[in-house]
Formats: structure tokens, sequence, C-alpha cells
């Protein structure tokens, strides 16, 4: 008996990537909240069945806590313009998650900065 040709394992990379690049479209176009300023879209994680999305995000603008629950509140909008977008069978749910790298990024290369600033203060 053949064996059956398991599912390419790039498909869900492939679905993310574009589920990414459609919904920062959708935020930036069609997306009218007041609470959601200037977003950024980390990253999109999509499990194998292809039912949940978790969408991962950072704010230039905005608080997070306001725009988490602003995106939440829009998933089902934002996942009916992906219907019209993707040509998969299943358009998974949205889940919008704060993502603090940035931050944290952005924190660490400070640390760094003052470190290096006070050793050539020293020498």
């Amino acid at each position: 008996m053949p064996k059956r040709k398991a599912a390419a394992p790039n498909r869900s990379f492939k679905i993310a990537d574009q589920i990414q690049r459609d919904l920062t479209e959708l935020i930036g176009r069609e997306l009218k909240d007041p609470r959601v300023g200037m977003v950024t879209l980390q990253g999109v994680e999509v499990t194998p069945d292809y039912a949940h999305a978790k969408v991962f995000f950072s704010v230039l603008t905005g608080d997070p806590v306001e725009t988490t629950e602003a995106l939440n509140q829009a998933a089902g909008f934002l996942r009916a313009g992906l219907f019209k977008r993707l040509h998969i069978h299943t358009v998974p749910t949205l889940h919008f998650l704060f993502d603090r790298t940035t931050e944290r990024a952005a924190d660490m290369n400070k640390l760094i900065a003052q470190a290096v600033a006070s050793r050539s203060k020293e020498e």
C-alpha cells in the first residue's frame, strides 16, 4: 500500500503569513475603532486544525490594554474580512495578544547603553 503524503508542513506558515499581511491591511484601512492606534502585527500562530489563530501585536501609540480589547471585539469583523480574501476552507477564530518583545528589547538596549557609558566613565 503506498504511503499517504503528509500535508506540507510549510502550509500553516504560509497561511499564518498571509493572515498577518491581510490583517495588517484590514486593520489599517477598515477598522475605525479610535482605541486602535498605530498597531504593528508581530506574528501569527495558527493551530494545526486552522480553528484558531493567535495574533501578536505591538503598539506605537495608544494603550495596549484598550487596543487588545478593541481588536478582540473586532475579531469577528476582521475574520469576515479574511473570509473574502483567503482561499482556505476554514478561516480561524482570531485571538489578539499584546507582544512586549519590542518593549523589552528597547529596555535591554537602554541598560546596555547605560552599562557601556558607565564603563567608559570609569576608564
